[in-house]
């Protein structure tokens, strides 16, 4: 197809030849290949070169179209050429947030925004694979014993909310401590057990005699906030930065949790060799910021301390 092109925008095989550094002869056999393929006639060979038929006339604008088709199908995964794609876990979080602000500020980047649905580590073997560029995920080994070619490096410290519906005893709080938790259900179903978020939470259910819950089916979000919503009792624990959108009947309360605020640090992960242009950028622009979090007491898991 890209012969027929080139042939076609040459007028000459000869020059096609050159301009695709094959022999003539080669250009010959690929064009007879295609006529015999589509059983019609492409070109007239004249003493001058090579001039389009009817058909050859009628076939040219859609052989340009399936090359460009082409063409963005190899950008969209080569690395190099396709988006730089991250992994952000949810739509919803603070790594999403900080993402579209990154947009914000390099128009120029195209982001290919992903949710892998897997933990640290599978997030670190896509990574290692090269199927996405960059991850955002809490990292429970210093970074200097990350297997090489992998490198991370903190970037965002999330405090955390508590939300409550509106009959909830905490409703009207301005902010709460992590001990007055200790009398409320935390409901956090389907936590995957082994995952580092479900550690971070086990310690921090230690530090602070919390009950977190993780029973129940999961029917998303969307079901969940309505059940807290109507709840006296129930209440869940949200990132600062994290994104949800419910009904002004809800009437939903999201309240501070500080002295101290526990911190979930999270990394970007990336692996050190990958040539694609935007990820230093990306890299950059990550570093360039302050990770965030309160003023004041926090309190980090002991894997959240050594990170670094």
């Amino acid at each position: 197809m890209r012969t027929f092109v080139v042939a076609a925008d040459a007028g000459r095989f000869q020059d096609a030849a050159a301009a695709l550094s094959v022999t003539q002869q080669a250009v010959s056999k690929r064009i007879a290949a295609l006529e015999k393929d589509l059983g019609v006639r492409l070109f007239t060979r004249t003493a001058r070169g090579a001039r389009l038929t009817v058909d050859g006339q009628a076939f040219l604008p859609h052989a340009r179209e399936l090359l460009r088709v082409a063409a963005r199908a190899d950008a969209s995964v080569r690395p190099g050429r396709r988006a730089l794609r991250v992994d952000v876990q949810s739509r919803r979080t603070a790594p999403a947030v900080l993402l579209q602000e990154f947009h914000r500020s390099y128009r120029d980047i195209e982001l290919d925004v992903v949710t892998l649905t897997v933990d640290v580590e599978g997030a670190i073997d896509a990574v290692e694979a090269g199927t996405v560029d960059a991850t955002f995920h809490a990292v429970r080994v210093p970074a200097g014993r990350l297997p090489p070619p992998i490198r991370a490096a903190p970037a965002l410290d999330e405090p955390h909310e508590l939300l409550v519906g509106p009959r909830h005893p905490l409703a009207g709080a301005r902010s709460v401590t992590p001990a007055q938790l200790a009398a409320h259900r935390i409901w956090m179903p389907g936590m995957a057990p082994g995952s580092e978020w479900a550690q971070y939470y086990a310690e921090l259910s230690a530090a602070f005699g919390l009950t977190i819950d993780v029973d129940g089916p999961v029917f998303g979000y969307e079901a969940q906030l309505a059940e807290i919503a109507e709840s006296p009792r129930l209440a869940t624990l949200v990132g600062e930065h994290s994104r949800y959108l419910w009904p002004d009947s809800y009437d939903l309360r999201r309240i501070p949790v500080r002295d101290p605020a526990p911190i979930y640090p999270m990394s970007l992960i990336w692996r050190d060799d990958n040539p694609h242009p935007a990820l230093s950028r990306l890299r950059s622009y990550v570093g360039s910021r302050p990770a965030g979090g309160p003023a004041g007491e926090r309190w980090l898991p002991n894997w959240g301390r050594v990170r670094e």
